[in-house]
């Protein structure tokens, strides 16, 4: 049986903000990190992470997906294969590469690119910008939602890097 309080901690320190039931009834605690109430951690329920060897491997602890109540969350792709070396060439042939791992890992969740609802780009050098959208347009031609925006640095010092939400 689990106990009847929750304890919720703030996000900059160990301290206890409340140990009310009444307060952790109203306000589901989530934990991403190992506790003694081990039990109540992260609800993982209706979610099913997804990977495919089509796509770039993860370079960390994360999926390269995510299925949740009938959308899929894509995880950032990088510009590489799917043995995980980087591509070489500009930034078109970069972005197509974050394109290829994008449509692979909806290939294996049984979606399509047009099911892309929004798009998150990241680039390192806005002065890419045009070249990117080049290479963008062609790939997403039903025009999803999009934000766009510099960054000073991505992982392996890639210049671009492109996430994800679709519909199943």
């Amino acid at each position: 049986m689990l106990k009847s309080s929750f304890r919720l901690l703030s996000s900059s320190s160990s301290r206890l903000l409340t140990s009310s039931p009444r307060f952790s009834a109203h306000y589901p605690v989530l934990r991403t990190y190992p506790t003694p109430f081990h039990r109540q951690s992260v609800n993982m329920s209706g979610m099913t992470p997804v990977f495919t060897t089509g796509a770039c491997p993860p370079a960390g602890p994360y999926s390269q997906a995510i299925r949740a109540n009938g959308q899929l969350f894509i995880s950032g792709q990088i510009p590489a294969d799917a043995s995980g070396n980087l591509v070489e060439g500009n930034i078109g042939e970069k972005t197509q590469a974050c394109c290829n791992n994008i449509k692979a890992i909806l290939d294996a969740a049984g979606s399509s690119v047009d099911k892309i609802v929004k798009v998150n780009v990241f680039l390192t050098n806005m002065a890419d910008f045009a070249e990117m959208n080049a290479t963008y347009e062609k790939f997403f031609t039903h025009k999803p939602a999009r934000s766009c925006v510099a960054v000073a640095q991505l992982p392996k010092g890639v210049p671009v890097e492109i996430e994800c939400i679709a519909l199943q």
